[in-house]
């Protein structure tokens, strides 16, 4: 299980989350494909951390992937998310948690389309949203 940062204790946490939302964000989990609320989303605005709302991702950045999970090519800043190793369940992964938080937000994989060629691979449940104005 992640550790929550020091501002927050894990009461916190789980007052402030849903359950399903905590299970993702703290825990590491992983919503079912096709089920997320983000999925098939296509306002333009700003996907936002849902436990600390720093942004992460432009709408402008979000492609179908077919993965069953909302998918973007980059983060919308450099420093929005952090990357951290991943080699649980038996595979070698990249596991992406919010940079102000660390809270779990899905994975990164070298599949996605140009100019980055990543696929940021993230859970609607670690997602909120703002739109445009």
């Amino acid at each position: 299980m992640n550790q929550p940062p020091p501002e927050k204790t894990d009461e916190q946490w789980r007052a402030s989350l849903s359950p399903e939302q905590y299970a993702v964000c703290r825990c590491s989990a992983t919503e079912p494909p096709f089920s997320g609320k983000w999925y098939r989303h296509k306002e333009p605005g700003i996907y936002t951390c849902v436990a600390c709302k720093a942004p992460l991702f432009a709408s402008e950045t979000k492609y179908d992937s077919g993965s069953g999970w909302p998918s973007y090519f980059q983060p919308i800043t450099r420093g929005a998310v952090s990357l951290v190793q991943d080699d649980s369940h038996g595979m070698h992964r990249t596991e992406v948690r919010c940079a102000a938080c660390s809270s779990h937000l899905g994975h990164v994989f070298p599949d996605g389309p140009k100019p980055t060629g990543l696929r940021y691979c993230i859970n609607s449940l670690a997602l909120d949203f703002a739109p445009q104005k």
